[in-house]
């Protein structure tokens, strides 16, 4: 049932994926869903997962290939990351984790400078017309609109700088500050502000998967509708 939810709600092979799913909100193992967004994709589609960067005690630094998920990002996001094929982004703040055909066209070559603009898994994600699938998250937590916040013209943009340790080397980031807000005007639940004010445009497909609800909405469109009211509400 849930690919036949999955379909209903827009979901087509060879598609282009980024999915945020609470799991108890669909009501299913994490295991069960990504099988089933995978049917659905057939191979050659693709799933995108944001992943992010947990230390640990056994892995402290950031390790491509053993570094967990944010738990933060819920256990969909680490099945996906461990998940047989997957293949994970390099920047680690910023990283992200797919499975399919375009899986290591969206990986590669992730700047670790701005990990969220131009050239990144998210931008291709726009560039490749891909969606966003929302399955019962909070619409706060859409990662693709700090690449919205990346490209729109705000003034006084915050940019942190952050250290991590990648393959024995200490390198330094630089980064729009993705963690307060990008700027000092922009209020706290923003981000689920503008997810909402899009689904109300109609450009998004909306229904249930499992026992959540759902949206999918086209990742270009988003981030266009986004930089736009970003401009003219936070730009002065």
């Amino acid at each position: 049932m849930l690919t036949d939810d999955l379909v209903a709600l827009g979901l087509r092979p060879g598609g282009l994926v980024m999915v945020h799913a609470s799991m108890r909100a669909v009501g299913v193992r994490a295991e069960i869903l990504t099988q089933a967004i995978l049917d659905v994709l057939g191979p050659e589609g693709t799933l995108m997962v944001y992943v992010d960067f947990f230390p640990t005690d056994e892995v402290p630094h950031f390790d491509l290939k053993r570094s967990p998920a944010m738990p933060d990002h819920g256990v969909f996001a680490e099945v996906v990351r461990v998940w047989p094929g997957a293949i994970r982004s390099a920047n680690p703040g910023a990283s992200m984790v797919a499975l399919g055909a375009r899986a290591a066209w969206l990986c590669a070559d992730h700047p670790l400078n701005y990990g969220y603009g131009p050239g990144t898994p998210l931008a291709k994600l726009v560039e490749a017309s891909g969606d966003v699938l929302l399955l019962g998250s909070d619409p706060d937590n859409v990662t693709l609109l700090h690449h919205a916040e990346h490209l729109a013209r705000l003034p006084n943009k915050r940019v942190i700088r952050a250290q991590y340790e990648i393959g024995g080397e200490t390198v330094e980031i630089e980064e729009f500050d993705t963690s307060e807000g990008v700027v000092e005007a922009m209020p706290e639940g923003y981000f689920g502000e503008l997810t909402r004010a899009f689904l109300q445009t109609g450009q998004a497909r909306q229904g249930r998967v499992g026992e959540a609800s759902a949206a999918l909405m086209p990742a270009a469109a988003l981030v266009d509708f986004a930089v736009a009211r970003m401009e003219r509400e936070l730009g002065a």
